[in-house]
């Protein structure tokens, strides 16, 4: 069988280097730019997901480029603890969390997907075009198109001298949040729905804060500051997430790259001065800053169309809540692999489709950073003494239930059956 995947991101490049792992040699990955290039800013990378790139033989690698997550911290609008915890290894997991630039992270695969497949195995340029949409007749409309490649609606084949694809074989697609795949598939979706918010995402240079490792979020419900370290050493790198309702139409929906004036996001968040970390400061520091709505795709009724199946945030594009969106792309491309190495591949959309519907719900409903907007609602004026506020039993529980939501329980993460495949 050979596996064509639409999409050199980090669900793509993952998909590519699990086939390979579960025995597939023909898999080819076809990315829309022209290069692959280390974008983007700084994401995490939850214990369930640093599982599947350890057991693909990353572990090493992955330390030298990511930070060890120590705690994940949220606070109120003015700085007041709410809830904590340990993160990764302390918190009893097997493996690491991982707070680590997305575009270091993109590279470390691409490195290794040359490395195992060969350069063969990646070709930039290629974009997909559907040439209308043919419901129920998986691949038929689609092509890959550049003068020498493409996927034609008769027998789904790639042309590219010495490159034929029959139509017994696979087309994934993870092309993203605006996927051609997932549009051919479902031509009547639109573009990806607005919750009104407006995320700015950026890096800056600064002094380390409380434990040195901690991510933390500040925020009412509406309004949200995010702060982790990506790189530690003799300077520290920290990516930022800023949050605010805006009025009028989102701009860009789903352009990650869109460029905003750092000094002009300070204004919505001027006196957000805390004992342990001065917002403004890290704002106005970013040598760059990009802006992005608060876009998602909504649950799909199915993802696998004859010769066909979407993947990542083609399949499942959600909120950027609880660090989920790369992790979940990844555990996609492990149980594809898995699936499909044991002749099943029903069994990868019985498996993800419901967890990350789940998940994607739950996103809308802020997951478990709601701790901040009860907080807010509650004491909107600040308090001082939270067990008031948001009982404990109440915080451990919001933790816990996205936990199991999301994969991550770390009982039952530790004792899962592994998705290596043995030939």
């Amino acid at each position: 069988m050979r596996v064509v995947i639409a999409g050199g991101g980090i669900g793509g490049l993952a998909t590519a280097l699990s086939l390979h792992a579960a025995g597939f040699e023909d898999v080819v990955v076809c990315e829309a730019a022209g290069e692959i290039r280390p974008l983007g800013v700084g994401i995490n990378l939850l214990p369930h997901a640093v599982r599947e790139l350890t057991e693909l033989g990353l572990a090493e690698r992955l330390a030298e480029i990511g930070v060890a997550t120590g705690e994940l911290a949220y606070f109120n609008r003015y700085g007041t603890p709410i809830w904590s915890e340990p993160r990764g290894l302390g918190a009893g997991y097997d493996w690491p969390q991982y707070s680590i630039h997305r575009g270091r992270l993109q590279m470390l695969l691409l490195e290794t997907v040359i490395e195992r497949l060969g350069a063969h195995a990646v070709k930039t340029g290629r974009r997909v075009v559907s040439t209308g949409p043919r419901p129920g007749s998986g691949a038929d409309g689609l092509r890959i198109g550049t003068d020498d490649l493409r996927i034609e609606a008769d027998d789904l084949r790639i042309e590219a001298d010495d490159l034929r694809i029959e139509a017994d074989d696979l087309l994934v697609g993870a092309d993203g949040i605006h996927s051609a795949v997932r549009a051919h598939l479902f031509p009547d979706e639109g573009p990806p729905p607005w919750n009104g918010l407006l995320l700015w995402r950026g890096t800056t240079y600064g002094e380390p804060f409380l434990t040195g490792r901690s991510m933390i979020m500040a925020g009412d419900g509406t309004r949200k500051f995010v702060a982790y370290p990506i790189e530690t050493g003799e300077r520290t790198l920290i990516n930022w997430i800023a949050e605010r309702p805006l009025d009028g139409e989102a701009p860009a929906r789903g352009d990650w790259n869109r460029p905003a004036d750092p000094q002009r996001i300070v204004e919505h968040f001027a006196d957000w001065r805390f004992d342990w970390l001065d917002v403004p400061r890290i704002i106005s520091g970013a040598e760059a800053a990009y802006e992005y709505p608060m876009v998602d795709r909504d649950p799909l009724p199915y993802w696998t169309s004859g010769n066909v199946i979407l993947l990542g945030d083609a399949a499942h594009a959600m909120y950027p809540i609880g660090s989920n969106g790369a992790s979940q792309a990844i555990i996609d491309a492990r149980v594809l692999a898995h699936s499909l190495a044991h002749g099943d591949l029903a069994a990868y959309e019985a498996a993800r489709r419901p967890v990350t519907t789940a998940l994607q719900l739950s996103n809308r409903q802020m997951g478990p950073e709601v701790v901040m907007k009860l907080a807010h609602e509650r004491a909107p004026d600040g308090f001082d003494d939270i067990e008031r506020v948001l009982p404990l039993t109440e915080r451990t529980e919001i933790a816990a239930s996205y936990k199991r939501t999301a994969g991550f329980d770390p009982v039952s993460l530790n004792e899962r059956p592994s998705w290596n495949v043995t030939r």
